[in-house]
């Protein structure tokens, strides 16, 4: 195998030190991710849209700079999801209707990591518009999981995950509306963090007031993905629900905080379960007694979470692409027509509705930390399902309405505005891995990266390396 295959098997944050103290610089990081992304991503497709030349100019520029002053990521390369701009690179969206797109302006969110000294030198691959769990489009095609390439690597944010699992990235921007960056962490063995609204500034969009999409970051360990976490913070003008940067959450990983009690629930009272994915789950949540915290199954009522995230993410869709569902609808899949309709056809009770079960499910959620600290349960209620199978139509004898109800044990927790986070804890029978998901109080990101630390440290499985993407699962 060609390429510094050391250097792109390295913890994010210890590339950092490496770039800190000029041992490596931002262009030998480069090289070593166009090497290693050109002998692995034509089994996996998870980086269709490449940009080093771009890279590399980006990283001369910095290194005029001071050892020290680059920033937060000091020229570590960085991919963007293929949902976010930036200027001069080709986004497509996952659509044929933008597959020559070029946008001449970055999202706020990439000027923030470049601002920190982040590189961009990639898109990663996403569904059409981000819609739907399983990442394949009609423009680049289908992203594969390296654990089984029969299989799929979840979505939206799959390119992201396969990316970091392959040695590809070291970190890696996603999104997140019904689990796209806690999905494809669990399906790939990575970790994925959703943050609260407003935790990452990026362009407002269609719907200005947005609490269910944010942005978010992934990296192959916690503290890796604190670290970009950090570099994606801060308040921007230009976005109104942005937060000022109030902590360094790297550091907050490194923390050793650890909870005092937690609560585990195998499926939020909401959404069957695969048994063993449930078994898996409890048995790492219990792992946490290893440390002191008392574990009991507990979780708050989220009955409304069904009803309430259609109707919403409806609304989002309708308000984001009704104009190209007149002239362009011949060129959407068929869940992204279904799902503008839907936001079409409801009317002001059914908003007034969501909206009010919303901020009921919210105010339970936050008395519920008033007793816990966390909240845990399974990222996914299934591991990686065939990549030919467009959703997760039926588990553990339940069928499914519709392509994102399998969603709901991350969708009832987006609608609380609490983060989330996608932490390894281990594998199916057969292989595949499986995610915990930890949840904590709105902003408490802090506490959520130090529990999962903490966590991680227990478990200890070690490198989490997936099989051979060169060859067929």
């Amino acid at each position: 195998m060609t390429g510094d295959v050391g250097l792109t098997d390295m913890p994010a944050c210890d590339v950092v030190d490496l770039l800190n103290r000029g041992e490596v610089t931002p262009l030998d990081c480069l090289d070593a991710l166009e090497a290693r992304t050109a002998i692995v991503d034509v089994a996996v497709n998870a980086l269709p849209i490449l940009c080093f030349d771009r890279a590399s100019d980006q990283a001369r520029l910095l290194m005029q700079r001071p050892l020290g002053s680059r920033g937060r990521l000091a020229g570590l390369p960085v991919p963007i999801k293929d949902l976010t701009d930036v200027a001069g690179v080709r986004t497509t969206y996952g659509s044929t209707i933008f597959a020559d797109h070029v946008p001449e302006k970055s999202d706020i969110l990439v000027e923030t990591i470049e601002a920190e000294g982040g590189v961009i030198y990639a898109k990663s691959n996403t569904p059409e518009f981000g819609a739907g769990a399983n990442t394949f489009n009609d423009v680049f095609g289908a992203t594969l999981n390296p654990w089984n390439t029969k299989l799929s690597a979840a979505g939206s944010s799959g390119g992201a995950a396969v990316a970091l699992a392959t040695g590809m990235a070291w970190v890696a921007q996603g999104s997140d509306l019904g689990g796209s960056l806690r999905n494809p962490a669990s399906f790939c063995g990575v970790v994925g963090l959703r943050p609260s609204p407003g935790r990452v500034a990026s362009n407002p969009g269609a719907k200005i007031d947005r609490l269910l999409s944010v942005k978010g970051p992934m990296g192959r360990t916690v503290e890796d993905t604190a670290l970009l976490l950090d570099a994606m913070t801060g308040e921007n003008p230009a976005d109104p629900l942005s937060l000022p940067r109030t902590e360094s959450f790297l550091a907050a990983a490194r923390s050793g905080w650890r909870p005092a009690r937690v609560a585990f629930s195998a499926d939020l009272g909401i959404t069957p379960v695969d048994p063993e994915v449930a078994s898996i789950c409890r048995a790492a949540a219990a792992r946490f007694g290893e440390i002191g915290t008392f574990v009991e199954e507990a979780h708050p009522d989220l009955s409304e979470a069904h009803d309430t995230f259609q109707v919403m993410r409806g609304l989002a869709f309708a308000a984001s692409y009704a104009g190209l569902l007149e002239s362009h609808a011949d060129k959407m899949k068929p869940e992204v027509v279904w799902n503008i309709e839907k936001g079409l056809s409801y009317s002001m009770a059914d908003l007034v509705r969501a909206e009010n079960n919303r901020a009921v499910m919210f105010r339970r959620m936050n008395a519920f930390f008033d007793t816990y600290d966390l909240l845990l349960c399974p990222a996914t209620i299934v591991a990686a399902y065939p990549v030919g199978e467009r959703y997760v139509k039926e588990c553990n004898g339940y069928t499914f309405s519709n392509y994102v109800e399998w969603l709901a044990i991350a969708y009832a927790i987006t609608l609380t505005t609490s983060p989330a986070l996608s932490l390894p804890c281990g594998f199916t029978s057969d292989g595949r891995p499986v995610g915990l998901q930890i949840v904590g109080r709105g902003r408490a990101e802090g506490r959520v990266l130090a529990a999962a630390r903490a966590l991680e440290l227990v478990l200890d499985l070690g490198p989490i390396t997936p099989i051979d993407p060169r060859s067929p699962g």
